[in-house]
């Protein structure tokens, strides 16, 4: 007997952090200063390094510029960063001397919290005075919303993630939408893109809000829309995130991350 039921889809050949962490180097443009977080924003700063921009300049919170591991980082305080960098400073020299200024084209970030408008709280959830959880707090996450040209955040997705407001603003995304952040006095920047383990999101250039503009492969928008707290815009050329190469794939898996240490076994 006939039915409608649609054939399932074809297993992934590979797992959704892998996708985010190629996600991430394909935001990295050749010739920029970018500033890397601890994890998969290692893993796409490397991965950039070795496919689409070899030009670009990694900058690690711990003061190493220009990164060049032969190893996969265990975090931003890693010896290997040292060996063949340019510079080995402190947090005085990449805040003070290239995020001040405005030399950081892209930075990376992570949140227990994010909202529409892509503020991001990494303080507390809940009540500020009387919170059910408090976390790390900003670290360097405040100067790289604050004053990088761009900022890409990176989350694992769910509804208690993704929330209409955030209960604490640690960075600051568009605040409040068109406007917010001149306001607030800060000269450039916001984020230009979401990456999750379900799709990558951009903000609109009016309204400033969050947006998706694809969902990963194997997945739906409704899938997508279940995992957020607000109702979701989706572009209206939403489309299935491109799947990584195999070159991608063999380069994070053999160059990158070997050892599995941030992908899993």
């Amino acid at each position: 007997m006939a039915t409608d039921v649609p054939p399932a889809a074809p297993p992934r050949e590979y797992k959704l952090t892998e996708l985010m962490a190629i996600c991430a180097a394909r935001e990295i443009r050749d010739g920029e200063i970018a500033f890397i977080g601890t994890g998969l924003p290692m893993l796409g700063g490397m991965l950039a390094k070795y496919t689409t921009a070899p030009h670009c300049i990694m900058i690690f919170e711990s003061g190493v510029v220009d990164a060049r591991p032969k190893r996969t980082p265990l975090s931003i305080g890693d010896a290997c960063l040292v060996p063949g960098s340019v510079m080995l400073g402190g947090l005085t020299e990449v805040f003070g001397l290239i995020m001040q200024p405005g030399y950081v084209d892209v930075g990376f970030i992570g949140a227990a919290q994010i909202d529409r408008f892509g503020n991001l709280n990494t303080t507390v959830i809940g009540d500020y005075f009387a919170p059910k959880a408090r976390l790390p707090g900003s670290g360097g996450a405040n100067d790289i919303g604050s004053l990088a040209k761009r900022f890409i955040v990176m989350l694992k997705q769910d509804a208690r993630k993704f929330v209409e407001r955030v209960d604490y603003v640690t960075t600051p995304g568009y605040l409040d939408g068109p406007g917010g952040r001149a306001h607030a006095g800060l000269p450039r920047g916001g984020p230009a893109a979401v990456i999750t383990d379900l799709g990558l999101y951009r903000f609109d250039s009016e309204t400033k809000e969050m947006f998706l503009e694809s969902f990963h492969p194997g997945l739906s928008v409704e899938e997508v829309r279940a995992n957020v707290s607000w109702d979701l815009k989706v572009s209206p050329k939403v489309r299935s995130t491109k799947p990584p190469t195999k070159r991608e794939l063999r380069i994070l898996r053999t160059k990158c991350d070997p050892e599995g240490i941030f992908l899993g076994g």
